[in-house]
């Protein structure tokens, strides 16, 4: 029922693509890069750098984060389209509109909470790996939950467009009837 994106072609969905998959090609780069490192020097001299795990680990979660940003833009997130087998065909677009809705509420509810999180390690948290606060480590939770949210408000807004523009053609065909 959703529609796949595979080639965004609106403006802030191109964009945010475009930043994604660069995200993504640094991170996954980096994250191999240090893990090959990692297994090079513990085979060789049986020891290792004690930064790399732990940052491997902040990178695992950053693409985890990033991918599931793409995975929105794109339309190939997980949707279970229970709907779309129980009610007729016709309201399909109705549908959508109310799940993009849904889902930028529950994006925002989200983005709130990573927020909150995110100040709270700022006020009460300790340091971090390399030297930096464990608060940026965090910031990834709020930067692609209000980059989802944007997305879906994006998504609710050209949704909407589209039903009411096809309401409206319902309607002028009806008058002409």
């Amino acid at each position: 029922m959703i529609e796949e994106r595979n080639h965004p072609r609106h403006g802030f969905d191109r964009f945010i693509n475009i930043l994604g998959e660069s995200m993504l090609t640094l991170l996954l780069g980096t994250l191999l890069v240090l893990a090959c490192v990692q297994i090079l020097m513990r085979s060789i001299t049986g020891g290792s750098l004690l930064w790399i795990d732990p940052l491997l680990r902040y990178l695992v979660l950053w693409s985890g984060l990033f991918g599931a940003v793409m995975a929105t833009i794109r339309g190939k997130h997980i949707a279970l389209d229970v709907a779309a087998f129980i009610l007729p065909q016709s309201s399909a677009k109705t549908i959508e509109f109310i799940v993009f809705i849904f889902s930028a509420l529950t994006t925002a509810t989200l983005s709130w909470a990573a927020i909150y999180f995110v100040a709270s390690e700022m006020e009460y948290g300790g340091p971090g790996l390399l030297g930096l606060p464990s608060w940026q480590w965090n910031l990834a939770f709020p930067l692609t939950f209000i980059t989802m949210t944007m997305s879906y408000i994006w998504q609710s807004y050209i949704s909407g467009k589209q039903l009411l523009h096809r309401t409206v053609s319902q309607q002028e065909n009806n008058i002409d009837l």
